[in-house]
C-alpha cells in the first residue's frame, strides 16, 4: 500500500501539516478502494477544477468527494477573513477548500489518515491548514484554542460515533461550545428525517432503506438524523440560544440553493427533485407537485430534503 503510515507524528504535504499525535494507527472510517483512486487524482490535480474526471469516471464518491457544488453549503456563509475555524469530520476535503480562501487558519479533524492525505494534496499550497487526524472526543480536550467558526457538515449525524454517552448529541455540541470563542458560530449542515424524498421513495441516505428514518430507525443504532423541532430542541439543549435554520435545496450535499425564512421557495421553483446518483429509488409521487402544496401552506421548512443550522 502507497503512503503507509511510519508512525511519524506529524506529516508535511506542501504547505498543508498534518498531525498523528491522536491517530490509532490505523483508520476507522473509509470508502473502500475508492479512497486509493481519489488520492492519486489529488495528488494529480490538486485543488484544479474536476469537472471533466467527474464526467469521465461516472463514480458517485469522486462525484461527491471532489464536485465544486459541495462549496456552496459554506460559500455563501459571510466572514471578515480574521476567523481561527474548527472544520470536524473534515473528509477529502470537499468544503476545506472554501474556508481556506475566506479564514485566516483552518484546522481540520478527520478519523481517517488516508481521507486526510486527499484532503492535503488537494490544498497543498495553502499555509492556514493543518489536519487532526483522529478521533474528535480523543483530540477535544487537547485542542488549546478557541474557534470562531466550527462546521459540521455530514457529520452530526455520527455523533454517538465519537462520543460515548447516553446523551451523545447533546454532549457533542457542549464539547464544541466549550471551543467557541466568545462572538463564534457553529454550523451544521444534516439531513432532514422528515424530507420529502424520503416519503416520495428515496431510501434512507446513510443505510440504503426505504423508510428507516420516517419510522425513527428501527433498525438503525449508529446513526440518527432529525426532524426540524428534534435538532432544534437538541441544539438548545447543549446550550445553544441563537439559531438560524436555512434549507439546502435539493439538499446539503450538492444545494444549488439555499433557502431561508426569510425568502422561501415559490411555486414552481422546485423542480430538481429526481438526482440520485449513488442508489435506485422508487417514485411514489410526483415530488414538484408535492413541494408545491407544501410551499402554499406554509409547511416546505418542515419537510426540506436537508437542513443548514448556524448557532451561537
Amino acid at each position: 500500500m502507497q503512503d503507509k503510515w511510519n508512525g511519524e507524528m506529524e506529516e508535511q504535504v506542501g504547505k498543508a501539516v498534518l498531525d498523528y499525535q491522536f491517530y490509532p494507527g490505523e483508520d476507522q472510517y473509509t470508502d473502500g478502494n475508492i479512497e486509493e483512486e481519489m488520492l492519486a487524482l489529488a495528488k494529480e490535480y490538486g485543488d484544479a477544477p474536476m469537472d471533466r474526471v467527474i464526467a469521465e469516471r461516472k463514480s458517485w464518491p469522486i462525484l461527491y468527494h471532489f464536485s465544486h457544488i459541495r462549496e456552496n453549503i459554506i460559500d455563501w456563509l459571510p466572514m471578515t477573513g480574521r476567523e481561527r475555524v474548527l472544520e470536524i469530520g473534515a473528509g477529502p476535503g470537499a468544503v476545506t477548500g472554501a474556508l481556506l480562501r475566506k479564514a485566516a487558519q483552518v484546522t481540520c479533524i478527520d478519523l481517517s489518515r488516508r481521507r486526510s492525505l486527499i484532503n492535503a494534496y488537494r490544498h497543498q499550497n495553502c499555509e492556514n491548514l493543518r489536519i487532526l487526524v483522529g478521533n474528535f472526543q480523543d483530540i477535544e480536550e487537547h485542542l488549546n484554542e478557541d474557534f470562531d467558526l466550527i462546521t459540521l457538515i455530514g457529520v452530526f449525524e455520527y455523533a454517538q460515533y465519537s462520543i460515548q454517552s447516553e446523551r451523545p448529541f447533546v454532549e457533542y455540541l457542549e464539547r464544541i461550545r466549550r471551543r467557541l470563542a466568545p462572538e463564534g458560530r457553529v454550523v451544521i449542515a444534516i439531513e432532514n428525517r422528515l424530507g420529502l424524498k424520503y416519503w416520495a421513495g428515496a431510501t434512507e441516505d446513510h443505510t440504503g432503506i426505504y423508510f428507516e428514518g420516517l419510522e425513527g430507525y428501527p433498525t438503525t443504532d449508529y446513526v440518527r438524523t432529525f426532524s426540524k423541532p428534534e435538532l432544534e430542541a437538541v441544539i438548545r439543549e447543549a446550550g445553544f440560544e441563537n439559531l438560524t435554520f436555512y434549507y439546502p435545496y435539493p439538499d446539503y450535499k450538492l444545494p444549488e440553493k439555499i433557502y431561508s425564512d426569510e425568502y422561501l421557495p415559490r411555486r414552481g421553483e422546485l423542480n430538481r427533485n429526481t438526482q440520485n446518483f449513488d442508489r435506485e429509488r422508487m417514485r411514489i409521487f410526483s415530488e414538484e407537485l408535492v413541494y408545491d402544496s407544501l410551499v402554499e401552506c406554509g409547511q416546505f421548512p418542515q419537510f426540506s430534503n436537508s437542513f443548514l443550522v448556524i448557532a451561537s
